[in-house]
């Protein structure tokens, strides 16, 4: 008996050792810190998961498909002036709402948003003007200063309603001192205007230009203004890297 177990000991161990090592799992071996390694196949290298930013996750759930896409780069611009702009008190902790419009655009292309920064839902894509002395199709100039009948980039904090001699407007205050906080007193405002059409456009090849206003289409104006007026964030982009780089916005 003692020699038919020997013999079936010798047996299995000569059986087993043709087993290869690398096909033994040693389950003392898996540790917490093996199940968080990235995943890595035979010999190749570690497939590594990235973080998304708010702004990306943010950007990732906008659908953009009806209308024209904003950038991600202005977008998450904007959303970082919006951002330090609650930070600051400027708006208030609950408004959600953001605006952009991107001046590096034709301005024959629907170069507005308004953006739900809760649901990423957009709220209106639409054509907005520039200033006269801004440039023709494409924005070039832009200025601070009364009378300029330009643009001014930045940000600015959306304030009252009032009818004027362009109807119903809203009044802009600019944050950015140096480049849009005369707009104010510059009258530089939300209205609208008959020059900011697709029909304006095909027949003059360009929309209209107001005097410094960013003017939307006449039958959008009013939706538009009851929508972001009282404390939301307006962002008039232009990739001015004197701007980018000094805005108290973009780099606190």
């Amino acid at each position: 008996m003692k020699k038919l177990v020997l013999a079936l000991t010798v047996t299995f161990a000569v059986a087993t050792s043709y087993i290869s090592s690398d096909r033994v799992v040693n389950s003392e071996a898996v540790t917490a810190d093996t199940l968080a390694a990235p995943v890595r196949i035979n010999n190749a290298k570690p497939i590594e998961t990235k973080m998304l930013s708010a702004a990306e996750r943010l950007y990732q759930d906008i659908d953009f498909s009806s209308g024209t896409k904003l950038s991600f780069d202005v977008f998450e611009k904007a959303l970082k002036g919006f951002n330090n702009l609650k930070k600051a008190g400027e708006i208030s902790d609950s408004a959600n709402l953001l605006t952009v419009c991107d001046f590096s655009l034709s301005s024959n292309t629907k170069r507005l948003w308004v953006i739900d920064t809760e649901t990423g839902k957009i709220l209106f894509n639409s054509l907005v003007a520039h200033g006269k002395n801004t440039g023709e199709e494409y924005a070039t100039n832009f200025s601070n200063r009364e009378n300029s009948l330009q643009s001014s980039m930045g940000f600015y904090v959306t304030d009252a309603t009032y009818e004027g001699e362009n109807g119903y407007s809203l009044r802009l205050l600019g944050k950015d001192k140096g480049y849009n906080d005369a707009a104010l007193q510059r009258a530089v405002v939300m209205h609208g205007a008959d020059y900011v059409s697709e029909a304006f456009a095909a027949q003059h090849k360009r929309i209209g230009r107001s005097w410094g206003c960013p003017a939307v289409p006449r039958n959008l104006a009013a939706p538009i203004i009851n929508t972001i007026k009282g404390q939301n964030v307006l962002f008039i982009y232009y990739p001015d890297q004197g701007y980018l780089s000094s805005s108290k916005w973009l780099n606190s």
